[in-house]
């Protein structure tokens, strides 16, 4: 019995010794160096590093991939994963463009439909996404603009000032007639052009 327990322990120690050796052994290490990086490793790095650095859309992160030169198969399968999780979402990426440019830009429904188109981002989803701004809202914009520029350009004349302010809110993609009738308001309310 006690050459068993004997032969046993010395397996035991030989086991050990085997493991302990594979660990300090650098040739296990020198071969995972030698190892190509796995394309879907190397995609979801480039996702996460682009949506470290900024929201982004599907479309704006399948071409970020491409010039990468990520397969489309791998890109593919790489977004729908993270589409699934919840880090790459489209529809919560446009809600969040038209906020941030409207509070930031003052942008109108016009200009944001383009923009939202550029970035790859669905008709229907565009179509949706500003259904939430009314007509008011837009028009509320347009003035807080308007009367905004208008403090800026006291003492010039009527005609420059409905000028650079057909300008602004053109570029800004308001529709012509709420820019003229914006800016009719706004001239007609401003002290300097109210009578004596």
């Amino acid at each position: 019995m006690g050459t068993q327990d004997e032969a046993a322990s010395a397996a035991a120690v030989l086991a050990d010794a085997r493991t302990s050796s594979a660990a300090n052994d650098p040739i296990p290490e020198v071969q995972k160096q030698d190892r190509e990086p796995v394309p879907r490793d190397v995609a979801r790095q480039i996702v996460l590093r682009q949506l470290a650095t900024a929201p982004r859309s599907r479309a704006e992160l399948l071409e970020k991939l491409a010039q990468r030169g990520c397969s489309a198969e791998v890109a593919a399968s790489v977004l729908d994963r993270m589409t699934q999780v919840g880090l790459v979402d489209d529809q919560a990426y446009a809600q969040m463009f038209v906020r941030s440019q409207q509070a930031g830009r003052g942008l109108a429904k016009g200009a944001l439909a383009r923009a939202l188109r550029t970035k790859g981002i669905e008709d229907q989803l565009v179509d949706e996404t500003l259904a939430s701004i009314s007509d008011e809202e837009e028009r509320d914009r347009a003035r807080a603009l308007a009367d905004k520029k208008l403090r800026a350009m006291h003492g010039l004349g009527i005609e420059v000032q409905t000028r650079r302010l057909v300008a602004m809110l053109a570029r800004k993609g308001y529709t012509s007639s709420m820019i003229y009738a914006v800016i009719r308001e706004a001239i007609a309310d401003a002290p300097e052009h109210l009578p004596d």
